[in-house]
């Protein structure tokens, strides 16, 4: 029934036509003096809606004859893009409004990129799964481009699109070859259809999918785009892009694997494995060389991404769940250290260069101490949380016989901790250069203060989410 079908996508048809609404109010009001209204607005929406989607959420409900399928697994997944979302949208504002950047349709933007986001963790056919990438994905090239002045701000939306672009049609490539070899685009038909073995052609479909779902990860060698747009693209939506789309991005990946090509396991493995170690070394290797903040958290996300591949490279209900704990941790620090980076300013202009933080202790103790958390746990140093977010990831990867794959996971931790740990030696004990004196808004300082605090205390159980990661690792992997 059409009721029970619009009931199961109830939040997101709510974010939609609020977005369309606001969109329509502002253009025919005060335009941009509603933007910072409308930022915190949607803010708050999105934690509304997360914890509706939270507390309301039971069993498994499937809507438009299996195109949407709302389930343990996506609501998991939508509960950490909301949030994140939201607390990158109010982190942003300050910014954003001190340098005339912060225009109405920006939240709004964010809004409907949310909306996508949510349809692609739960898609149950190629067709939703592509309406939400593409919602998701022409959301994003505008906000890369909303610097219209900067010229290096035009030039990542530009290049996000063009190669955004060319994913886009080798996805759409691979989903083709799948329909015609399986005879459905739903899921659901074509795990039926691979039952005793994926023909050649199903194949190279899959094979053209993992292409395009890589891309929107970063995951190596489909990277070369993320620092470009990172350095290019205003420090909050970099920040943003860091983010929400990466959970959404992994969910899509985790549900096409397990719920279209779970009968197959051993047909995928082995790729995404090699994407995980290509991704780990690429990022690990290629942030050593890196001057500017920005780019530097690009190559660390590559990097990072290639840790969460780990554990769906795992292939079991474990390694969903190492990899759904990993991109919580990970949301959770890189909101930490964005923070961080919005508020490293000189006379008032944003500087990115890492060695502007020399001697920053000095000046900013309790900063830098939060700081220093954050980077030790996203280099994986016991005892901060990254490190039990790699624990989960390498023990799956181990308990799944890839025993190699966990091996090249902590060999390119202890490279990737080089870089992490320079920015720490610059603020304790670089020489010193021209202060820093950017002032964080309260929104920022706790931010930065909040997430660090998260990386110590978490220790203790993880904040409760091993469970419910677990349950909704068991919903998809069955």
């Amino acid at each position: 029934m059409i009721s029970a079908d619009i009931q199961t996508v109830l939040p997101e048809i709510v974010i939609a036509l609020y977005a369309m609404g606001a969109l329509i109010a502002a253009v025919y009001t005060g335009k941009d003096e509603v933007a910072p209204l409308l930022t915190w607005l949607t803010g708050g929406l999105f934690v509304v809606i997360a914890g509706w989607i939270g507390y309301n959420g039971a069993g498994v409900n499937v809507a438009f004859d299996g195109a949407y399928v709302d389930d343990g697994f996506g609501r998991f997944a939508k509960v950490v893009i909301l949030l994140s979302a939201a607390a990158v949208l109010v982190m942003s504002q300050d910014y954003m409004s001190r340098r005339g950047l912060l225009r109405f349709e920006y939240p709004l933007l964010v809004a409907l990129a949310v909306v996508g986001m949510m349809v692609m963790v739960s898609a149950g056919d190629l067709m939703s799964l592509y309406m939400g990438l593409e919602l998701q994905s022409l959301s994003l090239y505008v906000v890369a481009s909303l610097r219209r002045d900067s010229v290096k701000s035009t030039e990542a939306g530009l290049k996000y699109f063009v190669l955004g672009a060319l994913s886009s049609g080798l996805l759409l490539y691979g989903a083709s070859l799948t329909y015609g070899f399986a005879g459905t685009t739903l899921f659901s038909g074509i795990v039926a259809a691979v039952e005793g073995g994926a023909s050649i052609g199903l194949l190279f479909g899959l094979v053209f999918l993992i292409t395009g779902f890589a891309f929107k990860v970063s995951a190596a060698p489909f990277h070369m785009w993320t620092p470009d747009v990172y350095e290019g693209s205003p420090t909050p939506v970099t920040a943003f892009f860091a983010t929400a789309p990466k959970v959404a991005a992994m969910g899509l990946f985790a549900r096409v694997a397990f719920d279209a090509f779970g009968s197959v396991t051993g047909e995928w493995q082995q790729i995404v494995a090699f994407l995980s170690v290509l991704s780990m070394f690429v990022g690990a290797i290629a942030a050593i060389g890196q001057t500017n903040i920005k780019r530097l958290m690009a190559y660390s996300s590559i990097a990072h991404m290639g840790f969460a591949l780990m554990g769906l490279a795992a292939g079991s209900a474990f390694g969903v769940q190492a990899m759904l704990i990993y991109m919580a941790i990970y949301v959770t620090m890189n909101i930490g250290t964005f923070a961080f980076i919005l508020g490293m300013e000189k006379d008032g202009v944003p500087v990115t260069t890492i060695a502007s933080l020399k001697m920053y202790s000095k000046r900013e103790p309790l900063r830098a101490l939060a700081m220093l958390i954050l980077l030790f746990s996203l280099a994986g140093v016991p005892p901060m949380v990254g490190f039990f977010g790699k624990f989960y990831v390498l023990r799956a990867a181990y308990d799944a016989g890839l025993a190699w794959l966990a091996v090249a996971g902590v060999i390119a931790s202890v490279i990737g901790a080089f870089y992490y740990l320079r920015i720490v030696y610059f603020m304790y004990f670089g020489e010193k250069t021209e202060a820093l004196d950017g002032k964080m808004s309260p929104v920022l300082w706790v931010s930065l203060m909040a997430s660090a605090a998260v990386m110590v205390v978490g220790v203790v159980n993880l904040f409760g989410i091993e469970p419910l990661a677990a349950a909704a690792a068991a919903t998809l992997v069955n």
